[in-house]
């Protein structure tokens, strides 16, 4: 069975929390269409506040995505790996993982805050959304809404 993944990564500073900038971060899309992409690939995109949010594409080989996936019985098993445990902002309890059946897909978030070692810089945060179909798909299904919305954002401060 087909599975697509979609990895976004999107990073910032203090500096884009309120204002201009926190208006262009928050407007920074939550899926992109796919382009082609090489077998066992995830169309990872990455957006940063020192490139002004920009998409930049580019692949990565899924055993490197934080998300385990599983096929359990015709379903895939889908749940986002914490990495690194130490940047989760305090948040209930985690959710449990989401099965898929073909033709369905998830969109899964996940936040993280962090700090220098001495405090001496400025936090620092960064938001993880993967989008992830089970079964075949056309290029822009992760432009429609999700079958299933895991949001495990936490505060950042």
């Amino acid at each position: 069975m087909d599975i697509t993944v979609q990895w976004i990564r999107t990073s910032w500073t203090k500096q884009s929390r309120g204002g201009e900038t926190a208006a262009r971060r928050n407007a920074a899309p939550a899926g992109f269409p796919l382009p082609q992409m090489s077998p066992g690939c995830a169309h990872f995109v990455q957006m940063s506040e020192r490139d002004g949010f920009a998409p930049r594409p580019s692949q990565k080989d899924l055993r490197e995505i934080g998300v385990s996936l599983r096929d359990e019985h015709g379903r895939l098993r889908v749940h986002a790996r914490v990495e690194p445990l130490f940047g989760l902002p305090p948040r209930p309890r985690r959710p449990p993982a989401v099965r898929l059946l073909p033709g369905q897909w998830v969109r899964r978030q996940l936040n993280y805050r962090f700090t220098s070692a001495l405090g001496i810089r400025g936090w620092s945060y960064w938001l993880d959304t993967f989008n992830i179909a089970y079964g075949p798909v056309d290029r822009d299904v992760f432009l429609s809404e999700p079958t299933t919305v895991v949001d495990e954002r936490g505060p950042v401060r």
